[in-house]
């Protein structure tokens, strides 16, 4: 029940349901960004991206909640390491303000 691969294997796969789920959602708003019709990218790619990672999931845990649980912890990994990598270059960071200690 409890088989270290077949835990290794199902992080596996929930980190690449993640990383289509999310990449696909970040290509999606790229894309429906500048369609005449943005409705039907979002409607679509949101149908089809659940569906497949429903069905992803039931298929990876078969049946076992620790299957389930390995790969839902790759999926929220993926979401974490995809948001790094699509979130927008920033050309200085930002620093707080020093305020002024004294009345001028």
């Amino acid at each position: 029940m409890n088989n270290p691969p077949m835990l290794l294997l199902a992080w596996l796969a929930g980190g690449l349901l993640g990383a289509l789920f999310f990449g696909g959602l970040w290509w999606t708003v790229r894309r429906g960004a500048s369609s005449p019709r943005p409705w039907l990218w979002f409607l679509g790619s949101g149908l089809l991206r659940m569906g497949l990672t429903m069905a992803g999931f039931y298929l990876v845990s078969g049946g076992q909640w620790q299957r389930l649980v390995a790969s839902l912890v790759g999926f929220v990994l993926a979401r974490l390491i995809v948001m790094r990598r699509t979130r927008p270059v920033r050309a200085r960071p930002i620093r707080p303000t020093q305020e002024a200690r004294h009345a001028p």
